[in-house]
């Protein structure tokens, strides 16, 4: 049997065209099919989503909508799993510290403002989390007391810069957006408030209603039904725009100041590298999807918040804006909060 010599070793032998294409599609197969079973691997078991705040909020109620509709198209149990306490720090850092590749968090604007209001704190949204996307949002309205003789936005500036010191700021806490807002409010027109905490907004409500306090920057289910009934008075809205429950009301925007569009928000993260790129490119379109649904604007609509649909990039890079734009008015206003 004659046999056909082996090549050179000093020289390689070219494969034909049709060897050297049919190598690369095998190639592509192979690494797709590879793809396909890293993405199908996440989950492998019951997905956690925390919530850093106690049941019947917002960012809870929210939470176990889309667990409800991740979980079948995930495969695999979705549950929440309530952690308060500390302004959410406590859930955060939880969350934070998990390394079990199969836990989430419903983050918030807390999550961005605690740091700098409290050093001990050792966490950071963009070294220790990866963002999967936004959830949803909802404004802050700036309402005052029905008697109040401030009707616009320009007559409360006026009034403002007229009487520094003397208007009162009520908010919910110290710390929290509403009382961010306020000191924004200042920062950015040059007035003088003087901010007034409590413990929540249910305990401002009645000072805020019968004018011991001069106005808040309050959660739109907060004041809706106090807006409706004519207690208090809506002078703006801080949405990107106009809100269907507050026809006529004006936005920030709208009014020459888009820099007090200051919002609450919720997005979902996932404790940095524990769940494969993958993983999140999966779960980042089944969020779409449920975000999208008639399902979820309904429900969401319930809890007067509106769905946002934003990918891993553009939801990181909000993240990050947000939290230097605390740290700047935290800084500049001299915030502090007892620890």
């Amino acid at each position: 049997m004659t046999m056909k010599p082996a090549p050179s070793p000093t020289r390689t032998a070219l494969p034909t065209r049709r060897q050297a294409l049919s190598a690369i599609a095998l190639g592509v197969t192979g690494l797709s099919a590879g793809l396909v079973r890293a993405a199908d691997a996440w989950p492998s078991k019951t997905v956690r989503i925390i919530v850093p705040f106690a049941p019947g909020g917002a960012s809870d109620s929210s939470a176990r909508v889309l667990a409800e509709l991740l979980a079948p198209q995930l495969g695999q149990s979705v549950i929440v799993e309530n952690k308060p306490g500390a302004g959410s720090a406590i859930g955060v850092m939880a969350a934070a510290q998990s390394r079990d590749g199969h836990t989430l968090l419903m983050g918030s604007n807390s999550m961005v403002i605690n740091p700098s209001l409290n050093p001990a704190l050792t966490y950071d949204v963009a070294r220790d989390f990866d963002a999967v996307s936004m959830v949803s949002s909802q404004p802050l309205v700036l309402v005052v007391p029905a008697a109040s003789k401030i009707q616009t936005l320009g007559d409360l500036i006026a009034e403002a810069k007229a009487r520094p010191g003397q208007l009162t700021a009520g908010n919910s806490g110290n710390g929290t957006l509403a009382h961010i807002a306020a000191e924004l409010f200042s920062l950015e027109t040059g007035t003088s408030l003087t901010d007034v905490p409590y413990k929540g907004e249910s305990a401002l409500m009645p000072d805020l209603i019968s004018g011991l306090v001069t106005l808040g920057f309050l959660n739109l289910p907060s004041v809706i039904t106090h807006i409706r009934s004519g207690r208090l008075r809506a002078i703006a809205v801080s949405a990107s725009q106009p809100v269907a429950e507050l026809p006529g009301i004006p936005t920030f925007r709208s009014l020459k100041f888009p820099s007090l569009e200051v919002q609450g928000w919720a997005a979902l993260l996932a404790p940095k590298g524990t769940i494969p790129p993958e993983g999140l490119a999966k779960l980042e379109g089944l969020l779409a999807k449920a975000l999208a649904s008639e399902t979820v604007h309904k429900r969401f609509a319930a809890l007067s918040v509106t769905p946002v649909i934003s990918g891993r990039e553009a939801t990181g890079q909000y993240l990050r804006a947000e939290t230097a734009r605390y740290q700047h008015v935290i800084k500049t206003r001299g915030i502090k909060v007892d620890n």
